[in-house]
């Protein structure tokens, strides 16, 4: 056989496929989380300034015509009132913040803070997520750990995850089907290190 994967070039391939991985490998965390979000379907808005934020916000509810918001974090009121968006169960879009922003593989961990005890099948299809760029972890299981040690004597239920921002994308992965955390996503993410 191995001399048919020299001739087909099967060696080339995992030659290939080695090389990426050890390229990503190499990448700073951060910038690492930014490629695999945006090539899982993300809207990415990196913000250094409350002003902004303020200012993706708007446009976002714009560009897509939304009239309404749930939101539950009463500090993101402070925003909210800025744009001048009204917040209402029959919402367009999700305003929310997360747990942690997860590097490996670009995916946003929420947890009963933000989602209280409903699943996230039962919220709007469009997101839109405030994060800082001190929630950024490597991957899950330091993810984990910080919420461990964060919230020691009450530790959140309902830890879930989106890894998907194309809700409308045919998966043909059989083991993915009936997956309902796919969610049309826009994450700010304002520096704060």
């Amino acid at each position: 056989m191995g001399i048919f994967d020299k001739i087909f070039g099967k060696k080339k391939k995992v030659q290939e496929q080695d090389f990426v991985k050890k390229s990503n490998s190499n990448l700073s965390p951060d910038t690492l989380f930014v490629e695999n979000f945006k090539e899982k379907g993300g809207k990415f808005l990196y913000c250094t300034s409350k002003e902004e934020v303020v200012e993706y916000l708007h446009n976002i509810f714009e560009e897509n015509n939304w009239e309404h918001v749930l939101c539950s974090d009463s500090n993101l009121d402070q925003y909210l009132n800025v744009v001048a968006i009204p917040k209402n169960e029959n919402a367009d879009a999700f305003f929310t913040t997360c747990e942690h922003l997860i590097a490996e593989d670009g995916s946003i961990l929420f947890s009963s803070n933000q989602l209280q005890e409903t699943k996230l099948a039962q919220y709007p299809l469009n997101f839109i997520v405030f994060a800082k760029t001190s929630q950024l972890t490597l991957n899950k299981d330091k993810a984990l750990t910080s919420i461990k040690y964060h919230f020691k004597n009450e530790i959140p239920s309902n830890i879930s995850a989106i890894k998907d921002y194309a809700p409308h994308k045919k998966d043909s992965n059989f083991l993915n089907y009936g997956n309902t955390n796919s969610k049309n996503l826009y994450l700010l993410l304002l520096e704060d290190l």
